[in-house]
């Protein structure tokens, strides 16, 4: 782990991209999170953005004419963001640890989410059994839900 690594895992508050990129494996154009905003060792929670651009790649064909973002893009955001948390928690070591979406619950959709907005998301860490953790997560723009779930992550080496 490098020293950036280690002093950021060591403290709350704001992850840039650059850092978000050593913490999760995703890349363009498939890595959902711009930036962290805050996030806590107690009780586990991160708070995190998108910024929703019309060049979005998945705005091509979902809907022409209409474009909104597709629902399982936002449970991949929030889940991308359940593994940043993971990975801070584990004080920014990634150390080849992948975590893996396994299980989607009660997910819903509450306002579509367009060009030009800004997602926040917050989950919190509701539990970890094994390699497996718990979240519970919630989507905004402009302070109104946009979507909601409880999804598990599993951990493989």
């Amino acid at each position: 782990m490098n020293e950036e690594n280690r002093s950021v895992a060591q403290m709350n508050g704001p992850v840039a991209i650059e850092t978000i990129e050593t913490l999760i494996p995703h890349r363009y154009p498939f890595l959902l999170v711009d930036r962290v905003l805050d996030w806590q060792q107690e009780p586990p929670t991160i708070t995190a953005i998108k910024n929703v651009t019309f060049n979005e790649h998945f705005f091509q064909g979902h809907f022409p004419g209409s474009p909104v973002m597709p629902g399982v893009m936002i449970v991949e955001a929030m889940a991308q963001c359940a593994g940043i948390l993971g990975a801070l928690l584990a004080n920014g070591a990634m150390g080849g640890n992948l975590y893996y979406l396994a299980k989607v619950d009660n997910a819903r959709f509450s306002k579509p989410v367009v060009p030009g907005d800004q997602l926040v998301m917050t989950v919190n860490e509701t539990g970890r059994r094994r390699s497996m953790g718990f979240f519970d997560c919630r989507a905004e723009v402009d302070g109104q839900r946009a979507a909601s779930c409880q999804i598990v992550c599993a951990g493989k080496r």
